[in-house]
């Protein structure tokens, strides 16, 4: 199937590549398929694309590979939800907003992008940790 895409243009894609966000993403409830692209010559971040809305996009990152110390629990809600069996079928992803210059772009970390890796579904959960911001400077390291 054929998408278009905020930031790669046409491209075709497999149907069995997508996420579905049962319940959308906060302010995106209406959209519940998306799709990660990859970011030509970074590998730290990727495109979280929606399938219907060429200009639903986040860049997206592992917060961990940007943030020293970055640790949560998974509520039951989410565990219900995307039927979590096992820690290993999981994956966080963290959107960030890109900023000039680039050391100034933040990831949120209050509210992490939840991946079960074997039924593709996915939810944005949000934290009740004031440990972590919501804008979070990805120059700025560890907690």
């Amino acid at each position: 199937m054929q998408i278009q895409t905020k930031f790669h243009g046409l491209i075709e894609i497999e149907p069995t590549e997508s996420w579905n966000f049962p319940k959308g993403i906060p302010g995106f409830e209406d959209q519940t398929e998306f799709i990660l692209l990859p970011i030509e010559g970074n590998n730290a971040f990727q495109v979280l694309q929606s399938t219907k809305q060429a200009n639903t996009a986040f860049i997206v990152a592992n917060p961990y590979t940007l943030v020293e110390d970055y640790s949560f629990e998974i509520d039951e809600p989410t565990i219900d939800l995307l039927e979590i069996t096992k820690p290993e079928d999981i994956m966080a992803l963290g959107i960030l907003s890109m900023k000039q210059p680039f050391e100034q772009s933040t990831i949120n970390l209050q509210a992490p992008l939840i991946f079960q890796l074997q039924n593709r579904k996915a939810k944005q959960m949000i934290l009740n940790d004031n440990r972590f911001e919501v804008r979070h400077p990805i120059g700025k390291g560890g907690n």
